[in-house]
């Protein structure tokens, strides 16, 4: 007779091959082409990836690929943080013209 399966067999090894597959797959998108390297979601692809693998590699006490992890996150979330701070400062330096007011006409002088 087994055992019951546990917690780590239950929950946090799917979530390791979830996580694994989220970062394989943000490198194969970008390796083919089809993400850019440095949009938001390959990014935050990235950044859940290793924090899945993270929780698994530090739940089953395999360290080097838990501290890797952790590097990882630092790297992506700094990259995160890069992204969305040039995409709000892109959102507010567009000129935004209000509906409300009409667009006046004016005469051009073509002479000067």
């Amino acid at each position: 007779m087994s055992a019951a399966p546990s917690l780590v067999d239950l929950v946090v090894t799917p979530l390791g091959w979830v996580g694994a597959i989220a970062a394989v797959t943000a490198y194969a998108m970008v390796t083919r082409g089809r993400w850019s390297g440095d949009s938001l979601r390959f990014q935050l692809t990235n950044f859940v990836g290793a924090g899945l693998m993270c929780l698994v590699a530090a739940v089953n006490g395999v360290w080097p690929s838990a501290v890797a992890n952790v590097v990882w996150i630092v790297i992506g979330g700094q990259a995160i943080v890069v992204l969305v701070k040039a995409r709000r400062r892109r959102a507010t330096d567009a000129v935004v013209v209000p509906l409300d007011v009409p667009a006046q006409a004016r005469a051009v002088d073509l002479a000067a």
